[in-house]
C-alpha cells in the first residue's frame, strides 16, 4: 500500500504573521525567531525551520470532527514554507527525525487506534493502521510534545 503525507495549507499562517500583535493574540498565535535546529517543526513543509527564521506558532484545530476526539494543538509555520509538503511513500525530515504518535481514525473522525513508531518506520507503521478497512486516515503527532505533525493516507 502506498502512503501519502501531507503538510498544511500556507496560507493561513501566513496571514496571521501580518496582523498586529494584539489581533494576533485573540487568534491565539504570535511570532517568532528560531534559535535552535532542530526544535520548530514547521506543518508546512514538513522539515525544521533553521535559526534566524521566522515562524508563526499558533494554536490549530486538526481534528475538528463533532465527536469527543476534536482537538487542537500549538503548531509552527515557517514563514518561507510557501508549498504544502505532499509526496506518497516519502517520509519529510521533520517526522523521520522524531517519534510519531500514529492516530487511526474512521471517516467520522472516531478514533479507532494508535501506535508509537520512530519517524523512519513511519511508512510501515501507517500501512498496518490502514489495512483496515474501516480506518480513513491518520495523524501524526509529535510523541514528545503531543501537537500535530500531518495528515497520513491511503495514496490513490
Amino acid at each position: 500500500m502506498d502512503i501519502r503525507i501531507r503538510g498544511l495549507d500556507a496560507a493561513p499562517f501566513h496571514a496571521l504573521a501580518h496582523l498586529p500583535t494584539e489581533d494576533q493574540a485573540e487568534r491565539l498565535a504570535t511570532v517568532r525567531t528560531v534559535d535552535s535546529h532542530p526544535g520548530f517543526p514547521c506543518r508546512v513543509s514538513l522539515d525544521d525551520a533553521l535559526p534566524g527564521e521566522t515562524v508563526v506558532l499558533a494554536n490549530f484545530q486538526h481534528q475538528d470532527a463533532a465527536t469527543p476526539f476534536r482537538a487542537s494543538h500549538a503548531i509552527y509555520v515557517r514563514l518561507a514554507a510557501n508549498q504544502a509538503f505532499d509526496a506518497v511513500n516519502t517520509v519529510p525530515p521533520a517526522l523521520a527525525r522524531r517519534t510519531l504518535s500514529l492516530r487511526a481514525f474512521n471517516a467520522g473522525g472516531w478514533l479507532l487506534g494508535a501506535t508509537l513508531t520512530p519517524g523512519t518506520d513511519v511508512l510501515d507503521a501507517a500501512r498496518t493502521l490502514l489495512a483496515r478497512d474501516e480506518v480513513a486516515y491518520l495523524h501524526a503527532h509529535y510523541a514528545a510534545m503531543g501537537c500535530y505533525a500531518a495528515w497520513l493516507g491511503r495514496a490513490a
